[in-house]
């Protein structure tokens, strides 16, 4: 067996930001579940298979704590070394196996075990050394992130997806690159869909999942389904090879699956509120929601929080609005489809953190400002602005304030890729201790606006010299757009929003 150990290191992983890795918002939704755990404010953190790195470098650099990142992969740890050493984060980057790592003795008890995308894709064996890992080194009363497909919404995917490597593999040659093995196969399986294939008849939804994936970046599809291993479970499966390390769930990571009135049915939450066994009911919950991909908070020694503490510290946390109180609608998407978010709890909400300037509010400040309120429905509304991204938790003033050099010093390094790179669409912000939004346009407005551009035309203009030169355009409703004209006008819409409704934002949260 290679280093590789079946796992595709042809292409490089998609550099994307995970907010559930956050300890702050780990914080948050393990409070809100009524879950005392350790203390995470300044945690020993270890993110097994951090891939391109990004939140491991955001998190390290904006974050308060001791951080340990580790990728078999060297080029994706060289990169990531290259961004910790950007922001001066305290933080240690490895390229060991899972197995290497497990005999390290050099590793503190961690507080945070964090693995995002890895234990649906690698073998058993290297999921019994992880559980080894956090058996011995994650703390009493520490947390696991953890994140995988699930059945039964994976279910129908795999027999296609089996299909998929078969063809890949009995076809397509090894010079051909991974990639365009790929693109055959999902063409081949097509065709047996137009075919007439009974099991496609059976399985409707299959075929479009498949027209999703070819929409996605290649380098996503290669490392979702080409990977010699790949393990959807039910939650029970999952739940079960965890408890070896001593692990009982504490709450889902994704705070707006925590509120199944946007996932279930009335009949549906009745009967998951019916099931007190932890693994019954969210195996149910994901019959109910048809899940496909699960994330986690997973607690070592979780102790349940008497609800005058709970209540306390919930208060004590701040939050501040990540978008213009304008462009806030009242809708969220669920399992179940968009929901109508009601009126008369979050315009008063959204009217509180928008006053005094929109600086930042702890929940016994919004408490008192939204009187009509009950204190639950004020966390639940919380919570969903945090989760469609119209709000963010902040760190203290102290942190903010340690926070603030390493998170200038990062941005500069990813506006630096920028210039070249469209995959990078998230900046650090001190002030949530966490990563911002941030599309590759926006950086270039933003990288204008540090150099002393303080107009929209200025800001066009380096946009464009960035595109231009590159041979790059615009795209708009997923089309290029082709000529100097159309792309500077495009840019000039774009950056008189910016300057109205982001600038602002992205000033308050400190990222510039």
């Amino acid at each position: 067996m290679s280093w590789t150990d079946g796992y595709i290191s042809e292409l490089d992983y998609t550099a994307g930001y995970f907010s559930e890795l956050s300890p702050l918002q780990t914080r948050w939704a393990l409070t809100c579940r009524g879950i005392k755990t350790r203390d995470l404010t300044r945690p020993k953190y270890l993110e097994l298979g951090f891939g391109q790195g990004v939140s491991f470098a955001v998190h390290s650099a904006v974050g308060a704590g001791e951080y340990w990142g580790n990728d078999f992969n060297p080029a994706q740890a060289a990169s990531t070394l290259d961004m910790i050493a950007a922001s001066g984060a305290n933080a240690h980057v490895l390229d060991a196996s899972f197995a290497e790592l497990a005999k390290r003795d050099d590793l503190p008890e961690f507080d945070m075990i964090a693995l995002h995308g890895i234990w649906s894709w690698i073998s058993e064996e290297n999921r019994g050394v992880i559980v080894d890992i956090i058996r011995r080194k994650l703390a009493p009363g520490g947390v696991v992130y953890i994140s995988y497909n699930v059945t039964p919404g994976w279910s129908p995917m795999v027999p296609v997806r089996h299909m998929l490597q078969l063809h890949a593999a009995r076809t397509g040659s090894e010079g051909a690159g991974v990639s365009a093995r790929l693109e055959a196969a999902l063409g081949f399986v097509e065709k047996l869909g137009d075919s007439g294939a009974l099991y496609f008849k059976a399985h409707p939804q299959v075929l479009n999942r498949l027209k999703r994936f070819k929409a996605k970046p290649g380098k996503y599809a290669v490392h979702e389904l080409m990977n010699e291993h790949w393990y959807p479970m039910p939650f029970s499966a999952i739940a079960e090879e965890l408890e070896d390390a001593k692990l009982s769930h504490g709450a889902n990571a994704t705070l707006l699956e925590q509120i199944d009135g946007l996932n279930l049915s009335a009949d549906g939450q009745a009967l998951v509120s019916s099931i007190t066994d932890v693994w019954l009911r969210e195996t149910v919950r994901d019959f109910l929601a048809n899940t496909q991909f699960r994330r986690d908070y997973f607690v070592r020694g979780p102790r349940k929080m008497p609800s005058l503490a709970q209540g306390e510290a919930l208060r004590q946390f701040r939050v501040v609005l990540a978008e213009d109180p304008s462009t806030i609608t009242l809708e969220v998407a669920g399992s179940r489809g968009t929901a109508k978010l009601q009126e008369s709890v979050y315009a008063p909400l959204i009217e509180a953190l928008a006053s005094d300037g929109s600086r930042a509010k702890s929940l016994a400040e919004l408490d008192a400002a939204t009187p009509k309120l009950s204190f639950g429905q004020l966390v639940q509304a919380v919570t969903v602005l945090l989760g469609k991204g119209s709000a963010c938790l902040v760190q203290s003033d102290a942190d903010i304030e340690q926070a603030r050099p390493r998170s200038r010093a990062l941005n500069r390094h990813f506006m630096q890729i920028s210039r070249s790179n469209s995959e990078r669409n998230h900046l650090a912000s001190p002030v949530s201790g966490a990563g911002v939004v941030a599309s590759r346009v926006d950086q270039f407005f933003l990288s204008a606006h540090a150099e002393g551009k303080t107009r929209p035309s200025e800001w066009v203009d380096h946009a464009w010299k960035m595109l231009s030169s590159q041979g790059q355009r615009l795209t708009l409703e997923g089309k290029r757009i082709e000529p100097e004209e159309d792309n500077r006008r495009e840019l000039t819409l774009q950056a008189e929003a910016f300057e109205k409704l982001r600038l602002p934002v992205l000033t308050r949260l400190e990222v510039v």
